[in-house]
């Protein structure tokens, strides 16, 4: 069994980005699962309980994030994409940090 979390950090104000919606598309680019980051800036897990191999994007609206608090963005979306392998691990992080011109993402534990 495998699963996908994520987290999301507003590096500009130094707290968890709260209320980002993200949406999990699996492999054939259906929408498998949606949520909003809680006040930790996370989403517990998203899409079902074992992951497919092949590229998965997680979109986070994060346009609207910085809009809620009257911020100009470049990103009104940002799409992370990853491979999950043939034998799947049993759980996949992946933390997005964020600031209004720019992000970046790992895999984290």
């Amino acid at each position: 069994m495998s699963h996908l979390t994520t987290h999301v950090l507003d590096t500009t104000n130094g707290r968890p980005a709260a209320g980002v919606a993200v949406t999990l598309r699996g492999p054939a680019g259906d929408v498998v699962a949606t949520g909003t980051t809680d006040d930790d800036g996370r989403v517990g897990e998203l899409g079902p309980d074992t992951l497919a191999p092949g590229d998965w994007t997680l979109s986070f609206a994060t346009g609207a994030y910085w809009r809620a608090l009257g911020t100009a963005a470049f990103h009104p979306r940002v799409d992370v994409v990853v491979t999950i392998p043939e034998q799947p691990a049993e759980h996949y992080h992946v933390p997005l940090l964020v600031n209004p011109f720019a992000y970046s993402t790992y895999r984290g534990s």
